[in-house]
């Protein structure tokens, strides 16, 4: 086989994925083992060794920042661009075939992209035209169960129908607004985020002709990170892999971290049965972290039932033990840790603070954290915080693009029809909305004629025709102008930056902001929204660009060139690597979060995310607790989390802050294990909240049990304590089974 610089360096597991050719094929990528190397080296062999132009290759991807550096990565070793290859994100992708063929669904090709904002505003118009009060049912809730609805492929009438005789009254209500919702959406000729991933599905189920020359064009398909798709995304990659399953998809079961999202983990446990003659490969050399990370990490992934299995090894021998930081609260916790890294950047030539990372389970917790480090001085970026798309200039000015690009935007048209003041009042808005839905007319068509609307004044109807008019105007310009240049010229034409000069210091930071949306306009690359083909002549800039900043990730927006620590919560973090980690927050009813205990796979999920966290780091890690923690406003007082007991003390240095210490504060016990000749068993923890029901039957390894619907075996292993109590049971008729006791509904095989 010819040795080409994309086979090179890889090791055999590495190899044996990349050169296999037909067929569909399943990688088990652990954490930190290469995926991303397999990817681009795979799709190099399929051009480079059998010929396949790039045109005929599809890959998906999870984040536009991994779209981007695979592109990158197959270019420089194909010594060019791999012109004509779809390479993006699953809504990216689905964008693009949306701009192609909207127009067989009904909708405009120049749609608008809805983010949750705007979809929330839309959601809350709905509910007061179908006179539901938005604040006694959350126009969130809804919309986060229709969101849930469509990831399932379940639309309005089927949801309707599905629920039909509830008693709920949530149900009932988000059955009245579903359909709603979604005919207001195609009225303003919009999709929300989960239609990108539900409308190209539909697309291509209603038409089999498309599907056909979609499956021809696109001989070979590649997915990364499947152990995070939905039910929509499983759909899609079904359809245009079903033909010819020339499918490769990249996934680790023990990082499947957004069920809470719709993604379900079984896409990947059951991959061999929805594409029958699947070949595996294992990826578990892990070229990330030391020996003492990755032993802690398997033991605590081990924990988990659901899983194909695996156990990731290194050759980095050794390393530093994990420190285990109890403290008194979360003040003193963040204290601690910022004193520590910033004795290890002192300490630690070549150590940066851009190479140090904060992680935590929820967003409330960075507070403390940001607190400290701007008490010492040490620069830090957070990701996940208030999004610079999501800032009100920033919406503001995007608003106006949307209105431009698409005139039914009515959203858009609400939030900037009076920004900058043009004396617009609601009452004028009230009259002008009731005149455009009497006319069959758009809110925009409206305001070109507002002179036209009867109870509106002359100044009211002046300011909406003067709007009307430069929309109109602007959308003639985009026609020819790249968007750089046409985002000054709007700018300019509103005097914008002055409006927001005059707001005081907070205007000169929006308007700081806004400087940098128009830096990037001007910097903004259309080909590599739609590839450097003919397609860019297509669409005006204008629409490339918009559909670029709807689709922009919290991680792609972090800068890895900048000097400062990087605060983030768990589920930021997946896909990235720091030298240095700290997990903070290791607490019971924290991390993992209490609701998770009602739910086996919750729990699991949970544990996965702690997984993903240890394995972000490549050189050190610390886990850290707060005795006493302020959450919602009150004081909790903690236990440490029950999954920092799957990791071994050997692999631990324990230690207390000198606050915690000075308090004279106790560390509870951990389990208790008791030896009882040849037997033993773990003693449930006396606490009723963390610990089991004293009535529970307590097993021994090698007693038999039985079970509902396994029937008899015997107890082969347990591990665990509390509510996380495990039990191996060898079963007389179908084999080993590791359950969770408190739901498993054993009971002792009596003679």
């Amino acid at each position: 086989m010819p040795e080409g610089p994309h086979l090179q360096g890889l090791n055999p597991e590495q190899l044996e994925a990349t050169t296999h050719f037909e067929g569909p094929l399943l990688v088990l990528a652990g954490a930190g083992s290469g995926k991303t190397r397999v990817l681009t080296s795979r799709v190099c062999h399929l051009i480079h060794e059998h010929g396949i132009a790039p045109d005929r290759i599809l890959a998906v991807t999870f984040t536009n920042k991994a779209a981007g550096e695979m592109r990158e990565r197959i270019g420089r070793l194909l010594g060019g661009d791999p012109t004509g290859m779809w390479v993006g994100t699953f809504h990216a992708i689905g964008a693009r075939l949306l701009r192609r063929h909207a127009d067989r669904l009904g909708w405009d090709r120049t749609f608008s992209i809805f983010d949750a904002d705007q979809s929330l505003r839309l959601m809350k118009s709905v509910q007061e035209s179908e006179g539901l009060d938005p604040k006694r049912w959350s126009p969130k809730g809804l919309r986060a169960e229709i969101s849930n609805a469509k990831n399932q492929l379940v639309d309005a009438k089927a949801f309707a129908a599905e629920n039909e005789g509830s008693r709920d009254f949530f149900v009932k209500n988000v059955a009245r607004v579903y359909p709603e919702y979604q005919k207001a959406l195609a009225h303003q000729n919009a999709f929300d985020f989960d239609d990108l991933l539900v409308k190209p599905v539909e697309l291509l189920e209603a038409n089999a002709g498309l599907l056909e020359s979609y499956r021809d064009r696109f001989a070979f398909v590649l997915v990364d990170e499947y152990q995070d798709t939905n039910r929509a995304q499983f759909r899609f990659v079904e359809l245009m892999a079903g033909a010819h399953h020339n499918l490769m998809v990249v996934g680790d079961d023990d990082q499947s971290i957004y069920g809470w999202r719709g993604a379900d983990i079984k896409n990947i446990l059951d991959f061999e049965k929805a594409f029958p003659g699947a070949h595996i490969v294992r990826l578990e050399r892990n070229y990330r972290s030391s020996k003492s990370i990755l032993d802690a990490a398997n033991r605590v992934i081990a924990e988990n039932v659901n899983r194909k299995g695996k156990t990731l090894r290194t050759e980095r021998e050794g390393g530093e033990p994990i420190t285990l930081l109890e403290s008194l609260d979360e003040n003193d916790e963040g204290a601690w840790i910022v004193d520590e890294m910033e004795a290890r950047v002192r300490n630690t030539p070549g150590l940066a603070y851009s190479e140090i990372a904060v992680l935590y389970r929820t967003n409330a917790q960075a507070r403390a954290l940001e607190d400290a480090l701007r008490r010492a001085g040490v620069p830090y970026q957070v990701v996940g915080s208030v999004r610079f798309y999501e800032r009100r200039e920033i919406q503001d000015v995007l608003a106006y693009l949307r209105l431009i690009s698409n005139p039914r935007d009515a959203v858009a048209f609400d939030r900037v029809v009076n920004y900058p003041r043009r004396g617009v009042g609601l009452t004028t808005l009230e009259h002008l909305r009731r005149w455009a839905d009497s006319q069959g007319a758009s809110l925009l068509e409206a305001a070109a004629r507002a002179d036209e609307v009867p109870d509106i004044r002359a100044a009211g109807a002046r300011g909406l025709m003067h709007f009307a008019a430069l929309i109109q105007r602007f959308s003639v310009r985009a026609l020819q102008a790249d968007i750089g240049e046409l985002l000054e010229e709007l700018l300019e034409d509103l005097d914008l930056m002055r409006h927001l000069h005059e707001e005081g210091p907070e205007g000169e930071d929006r308007a700081r902001n806004v400087a940098e949306l128009i830096a990037g306009a001007l910097d903004f690359d259309a080909s590599l929204v739609v590839g450097a083909d003919d397609e860019v002549d297509t669409f005006t800039e204008l629409d490339l660009f918009l559909q670029q900043v709807a689709l922009v990730a919290d991680v792609d927006r972090l800068d890895p060139d900048a000097d400062a620590v990087t605060l983030m919560t768990l589920h930021n973090a997946k896909g990235l690597e720091f030298p240095v980690v700290f997990i903070a927050g290791m607490e019971e009813g924290l991390f993992p979060l209490a609701r998770a205990y009602d739910e086996p796979d919750a729990l699991e999920e949970e544990r996965r995310l702690f997984y993903v966290g240890i394995t972000r780091a490549e050189d050190k890690l610390t886990l850290s607790w707060a005795r006493q923690r302020r959450r919602a406003g009150d004081f909790t007082h903690n236990i440490r989390s029950t999954f920092l007991d799957a990791i071994p003390d050997e692999l631990l240095d324990e230690r207390r802050t000198k606050r915690l210490s000075a308090f004279g504060h106790q560390t509870p016990h951990r389990r208790r294990r008791v030896h009882e000749a040849s037997e033993s068993y773990y003693e449930p923890d006396p606490d009723p909240e963390y610990g089991m029901n004293q009535d529970a039957p307590r097993f021994v390894k090698g007693e038999r049990v039985v079970h509902e619907t396994f029937g008899s075996g015997s107890v082969m292993e347990i591990s665990g304590f509390g509510r996380d109590l495990k039990v191996t049971v060898r079963f007389d008729e179908v084999g080993t089974k590791k359950l969770l006791l408190r739901y498993a509904s054993l009971e002792k095989d009596w003679p």
